[in-house]
């Protein structure tokens, strides 16, 4: 039997760290460039594996705007959480963004979307609502979680991060723990913008996993 697997993407922290990946000047790209489409990294990431597995669902969290202070932020917002949301298997979950004193001078904050991230990756292992679970993030806060479920032996933890000439985004990764699979490997796959159909960059990944250690390897 295929073993289930959820893939977690960290948004914001995923976009910026392709664009940053894929383009040495990245302020001068524009916006959508380092959007993805979810369903398709999560195929990407499950077809290429060597194991046998299918995709069960995908989950995008990501900061979202004010509908007052920032209507233009907000509906741009939910038209891209609508497209994501299309595929059943694809699942979004956003969280208000905190607007400090001095906005909009002082750009606005993601709060609370590493705890959900966390939260839900330790809570989905232990009901076990998979067997692999994918976290594409390169927030360091986000490695209690990482740990928890390889304590746990509930499933098996695999992160995933861009890779290309210009350089690597910045792979989380558990320290005293030897990895169950390493890979890195150039993918000439049109990963699409998340509000069109144009190909983005073509992109490449970091993948590695570590295993509980009751964990079985098929």
């Amino acid at each position: 039997m295929a073993d289930r697997v959820v893939l977690f993407v960290d948004y914001q922290n995923v976009y910026m760290a392709a664009r940053q990946a894929f383009d040495p000047s990245p302020r001068a790209i524009p916006h959508w460039e380092g959007q993805v489409d979810p369903l398709v990294l999560g195929q990407l990431l499950v077809t290429r594996s060597p194991f046998d597995r299918a995709l069960t669902g995908v989950r995008m969290y990501r900061g979202l705007p004010d509908s007052t202070k920032d209507p233009k932020g907000y509906g741009a917002c939910m038209r891209q959480i609508a497209t994501w949301s299309r595929p059943e298997e694809v699942q979004v979950v956003a969280r208000p963004l905190r607007y400090p004193y001095g906005w909009p001078s002082t750009r606005q904050e993601a709060k609370g979307i590493d705890v959900s991230i966390a939260v839900d990756f330790v809570l989905m292992a232990a009901r076990g609502d998979y067997d692999v679970g994918i976290l594409m993030s390169a927030d360091t806060d986000l490695k209690p979680a990482l740990e928890a479920v390889v304590s746990l032996g509930a499933a098996r933890v695999e992160v995933a991060a861009w890779s290309s000439q210009y350089g690597h985004s910045r792979r989380l990764a558990i320290k005293g723990r030897a990895c169950g699979a390493t890979g890195s490997m150039t993918l000439n796959i049109d990963l699409y913008k998340t509000l069109g159909t144009t190909p983005c960059l073509d992109q490449s990944w970091d993948h590695q996993s570590w295993l509980s250690p009751d964990a079985h390897v098929t």
